[in-house]
C-alpha cells in the first residue's frame, strides 16, 4: 500500500499525458475538417464546466473555502492564460504544422516552468547534490530530444499503414505548412501555459477545492473566449454550429479529459509535488502522439523522431529518479511537503485526543493553583 501511495502521483501524470496525446490527435483531425480554434476553446471549456460543476457542488460543499477578491482575480487570470491565450495560439499553430511537431514544441514547457518556479522561489535547487544535478541534466536531455524531433528528420520509416492520402484537409482548413510561424505561436502559448501552472500552484494553496476551482477556471475561460470569438469570427456565424461529427468529439473529449480532468489532477498533485513535477512529464505525450499519428493521421515517422523520442524518455527517467531521491532525502530542493494532499485534509485523531487531554489537565492544574492561592 505504501508503494502504491508513492506511485499515485506518477500514475496520475502519466494518465494525463495519454489524455493530452488523444486530444492532440482528435483536435488535429477536427482542424483538418475546418474547425475554428476560437469556437473550440469556448465549447471545450463549456463542456468541462458543465460536467465538473455538479460534482463540485455535491462533493465539496463542506470543504469549499470562502471566495475572496484575491482568489477571484487569480481565477479570471487563470481563465485567460490557458483556456484563452494558450489554447488559441496552440491550435492556430497546429493548422500550420503537424500534430507531432506541435506537441514536440510544447516540450519547452518543463524548462519554462522550472525557470519560472526557480525565479519565484517555488522550487529550490541545491546544485551540489547529485539528484539535483540529475534533475537538471534530465530536463536538458528532454528538451534536447524535443529539438531533435523538431529539427532532425533523417530517412523516413515506411510503415505499411501510412498512406499519403490519408490526411487530406478540407478546403476550409487548407493552410500552407509554415513551421516557423507555428513554432513562434506555440512558444508564446507555452510561456502562458507555464505561467498558468505557477499561478495555479499559488491559487490551490488558498483555494484547495480542486473541483470547484476547475469549474470556475473553465467558466471564466469560456466567457472570456466568447468575447474573443465574437471579435475574431464576426461575420462568420457558422463557427457556432454543432453537428455530430469529429468536431463535436473534439469539443467533448478535450473539454472533459484535457481541461476538466487535467486541471483537477494537476491541481491536486501540485499541492504535494509542485508545478515542476507536473510539467516534467509533458514530453511523454509527444512520444505517444508521434506513434499514434502514424496510425490515425498517417503522418510520416522518421529516424530523427525516433531518436528524439528515445532521448526524451531517457531524460524523463532521470527527472523521475531525481524526484524519488528528493523523497528519500528531504531537503530544500523539494518545494513543498511530500505528503498526500488528501491525507493533509484529515486531522490526526490521536493528536486531537492528546491535545484535548492536555487542555483538560492544564485546566485542572489551573484550578488547583487558583485554590492554593486563595488559601
Amino acid at each position: 500500500m505504501e508503494l502504491f501511495k508513492q506511485a499515485k502521483p506518477y500514475l496520475a501524470v502519466i494518465f494525463m499525458q495519454f489524455g493530452y496525446a488523444g486530444s492532440a490527435i482528435i483536435s488535429k483531425s477536427a482542424l483538418n475538417k475546418g474547425m475554428s480554434h476560437y469556437a473550440f476553446a469556448i465549447y471545450r471549456n463549456l463542456f468541462a464546466a458543465a460536467v465538473f460543476a455538479p460534482f463540485a457542488v455535491v462533493l465539496e460543499r463542506k470543504v469549499r473555502p470562502r471566495m475572496t477578491i484575491s482568489v477571484l482575480w487569480k481565477i479570471i487570470l487563470l481563465g485567460l492564460l490557458e483556456p484563452v491565450i494558450d489554447q488559441n495560439l496552440y491550435y492556430a499553430a497546429m493548422k500550420y504544422t503537424t500534430a507531432t511537431f506541435a506537441v514536440s514544441m510544447t516540450n519547452m514547457l518543463p524548462a519554462l516552468t522550472f525557470l519560472l518556479a526557480w525565479i519565484l522561489r517555488f522550487h529550490w535547487i541545491i546544485f551540489l547534490r547529485l539528484h539535483s544535478q540529475i534533475k537538471i541534466a534530465g530536463t536538458i536531455i528532454t528538451v534536447g530530444g524535443a529539438m531533435i524531433m523538431t529539427l532532425v528528420r533523417g530517412p523516413a520509416i515506411n510503415l505499411p499503414w501510412t498512406r499519403a492520402d490519408a490526411n487530406v484537409q478540407s478546403p476550409a482548413a487548407a493552410n500552407p505548412q509554415d513551421p516557423i510561424k507555428g513554432a513562434l505561436m506555440i512558444s508564446a502559448g507555452c510561456f502562458c501555459w507555464a505561467s498558468f501552472h505557477i499561478l495555479q500552484a499559488m491559487t490551490v494553496k488558498s483555494y484547495p477545492a480542486c473541483l470547484s476551482l476547475t469549474s470556475m477556471i473553465c467558466t471564466a475561460g469560456a466567457l472570456q473566449g466568447t468575447i474573443v470569438t465574437l471579435v475574431a469570427e464576426r461575420g462568420n456565424p457558422s463557427v457556432w454550429s454543432i453537428h455530430f461529427d469529429t468536431i463535436l468529439l473534439s469539443y467533448v473529449y478535450s473539454g472533459v479529459v484535457t481541461s476538466g480532468v487535467g486541471y483537477c489532477i494537476s491541481g491536486i498533485i501540485m499541492r504535494a509535488k509542485g508545478p515542476v513535477f507536473v510539467t516534467a512529464f509533458s514530453p511523454l505525450s509527444m512520444v505517444i502522439v508521434a506513434f499514434m499519428s502514424t496510425f490515425i493521421l498517417a503522418e510520416r515517422l522518421t529516424f530523427g523522431r525516433v531518436f528524439g523520442a528515445i532521448s526524451i524518455v531517457t531524460g524523463l527517467y532521470l527527472v523521475i529518479w531525481g524526484k524519488c531521491k528528493d523523497q528519500i532525502s528531504p531537503s530544500k530542493s523539494t518545494n513543498v511537503d511530500e505528503t498526500d494532499p488528501i491525507d493533509e485534509q484529515l486531522p490526526d485523531k490521536n493528536l486531537t485526543t492528546k491535545s484535548s487531554n492536555d487542555e483538560k489537565n492544564d485546566a485542572t492544574k489551573g484550578d488547583i493553583a487558583g485554590g492554593d492561592n486563595a488559601v
